[in-house]
């Protein structure tokens, strides 16, 4: 069955029994979690190589690749945006509405969420890796890690809901998130996987994203 609007019961549904077998033998019950803002003013970064236009049409199309990517897992998109809720739920994914601002603060309030809901782990996806295939591969013991292609940035992150694990995405995010897995002593597993590597936020990972297409 494919993630058209048709399948919104099926996968609110899923959400409550979806389970994965990690690499340490336990059974998990794992959503994804996809934050996004809006559309509106997405990419204003690219703004010297796209218009308004042409950001909208790629930030769609992206988080579109990323709701793709997350295969039978269920998908909440995690928004206060009305368009952004429209299309998420068009995309066969369900939406959670944080009321409350900040990137940080609205992932953790997803989390708290899930958790409520019987969720045992979840995967944060950012909505800007167009090259995303399967973000199951972001797992392990503890806590997960795919950095992106400068080991910068967290692009996927997969933490139990249960380890009082504190976000801190911003500008060096991927080591703030190695130091708060320690503080919750968790191991960290790294994934260095080349489609969840790029992630489009400047002029040159646009370019970057152009060539990967061109070789593929």
């Amino acid at each position: 069955m494919g993630r058209g609007a048709g399948t919104k019961t099926h996968r609110i549904a899923a959400a409550m029994k979806t389970r994965a077998d990690l690499s340490d033998g336990t059974d998990d019950q794992i959503s994804v979690l996809v934050p996004i803002r809006s559309f509106d003013a997405a990419k204003s970064r690219l703004s010297t190589v796209l218009d308004e236009v042409g950001r909208r049409t790629l930030a769609r199309s992206m988080a579109t690749a990323v709701v793709a990517a997350a295969g039978e897992l269920p998908v909440f998109v995690v928004t206060d945006d009305d368009e952004v809720a429209r299309w998420a739920e068009q995309s066969g994914a369900a939406v959670v509405a944080p009321a409350i601002r900040g990137l940080n603060e609205s992932v953790q309030a997803a989390l708290a969420v899930r958790r409520e809901a019987g969720d045992t782990r979840v995967i944060v996806a950012h909505a800007d890796l167009p090259l995303a295939t399967d973000l199951a591969l972001v797992t392990g013991p503890g806590v997960a890690i795919a950095p992106d292609r400068r080991s910068d940035g967290s692009n996927v992150l997969s933490v139990p809901t249960d380890a009082g694990f504190r976000f801190n995405y911003g500008p060096g995010s991927y080591e703030a998130h190695r130091r708060e897995a320690a503080r919750c002593r968790l191991p960290v597993t790294v994934v260095h996987d080349p489609g969840l590597s790029l992630d489009v936020d400047h002029p040159e990972d646009l370019a970057e994203l152009h060539a990967r297409t061109v070789e593929s």
